[in-house]
């Protein structure tokens, strides 16, 4: 019976072991989540082993013969076994919950340098403003490697679920209320951001980067894109905040290098303020900062979300995207 333990739990281990059944943790959240994840298997295992070793022992050892049509001997159970297997099940049970909860108290506990940063869901786009760069926004998030994070969530419209596999942890994002999540990156790179919560048409389209830098490269992009954000020239502003903003996940702009299907092509602007008899100024800007009033045909309305730049940013991006549509 021993060796039959053996080999089950070897055939077990080897299942566990041999795949890449987790991404390789980019945090040091990511890593105590695998701890417990692990801590479980491993445990798991072990039962396994036992009561798979017991079950094949059982039947090969306690086999009917083909012409026993006899009732097997009468038993009145075992109250130490009983109390064996009902007394280990729990004190397993009530260690993997102690694990769970010495680990939960560990990530949600903010180190002492950490920074903040304000994360908006929206039909279909995330967005990251950063107040320690003069409420700069990104359409990408950005953050140091090595320095704790508080991710603070805010939904437009509906429920969304921010998720980065790398980081080990997931974070609804619900209309009304403010959740929080910690993280602290530990490993410079690029890792995908997805919505694991299905929030309408576009939801497959609601993805984007988080990009995990050294802390001077971020001081760096920080400090110089938060300036070009302040700034009135347009030919560069216009440009930093169109990137900055989700626009690109949902519209095409070949200046821009976008592909987006959600909503029009932006490269035909022109057209679509003929056909809605505007002109393409304030089309262009009511179409920011008003979506509903005018929807081009064959797209639904109550899609996009109404965008409340601060003036001289709007003045900017309806600039760049006149002169963007007009060289495509």
């Amino acid at each position: 019976m021993l060796g039959l333990g053996t080999l089950m739990g070897g055939i077990a281990a080897a299942v566990a072991l041999l795949f890449p059944w987790l991404p390789k943790p980019a945090s040091d959240e990511a890593g105590r989540i695998d701890f417990v994840f692990w801590f479980a298997v491993v445990i798991c295992i072990v039962i396994f082993a036992i009561v798979s070793a017991a079950l094949i022992y059982a039947v090969i050892n306690f086999r009917a013969r083909p012409d026993d049509d006899s009732d097997g001997p009468p038993t009145h159970g075992h109250t130490k076994l009983e109390v064996v297997w009902t007394v280990i099940p729990t004190m397993l049970v009530i260690s993997i919950g102690i694990v769970s909860a010495i680990v939960l108290g560990q990530n949600d506990a903010t180190g002492k340098d950490f920074m903040r940063v304000n994360v908006t869901a929206q039909q279909f786009a995330w967005s990251f403003q950063y107040p320690d760069g003069k409420n700069m926004t990104s359409g990408t998030l950005r953050v140091p490697v090595g320095r704790s994070i508080l991710l603070t969530f805010t939904s437009k419209d509906v429920i969304h679920s921010f998720w980065v596999p790398e980081w080990g942890q997931k974070q609804d994002t619900v209309p009304g209320i403010h959740p929080t999540l910690h993280i602290t990156p530990n490993k410079v790179g690029r890792f995908p951001v997805i919505c694991t919560e299905l929030c309408g048409l576009g939801h497959a389209t609601m993805r984007t980067w988080a990009i995990v830098m050294p802390r001077a490269a971020f001081d760096k992009w920080l400090k110089g894109t938060s300036a070009a954000q302040t700034s009135t020239n347009t030919a560069v502003s216009g440009a930093a905040i169109f990137k900055s903003q989700p626009c690109g996940s949902c519209h095409t702009l070949q200046a821009a290098g976008t592909t987006g299907k959600v909503g029009p092509d932006l490269d035909k602007l022109p057209s679509y303020a003929q056909q809605a008899k505007q002109p393409l100024d304030s089309f262009v800007s009511d179409s920011i900062t008003d979506p509903n009033a005018y929807t081009q045909p064959g797209y639904p309305k109550n899609v996009m979300p109404p965008f409340n730049l601060p003036k001289p940013q709007l003045d900017a991006l309806v600039q760049y995207l006149i002169q963007s549509s007009k060289k495509g």
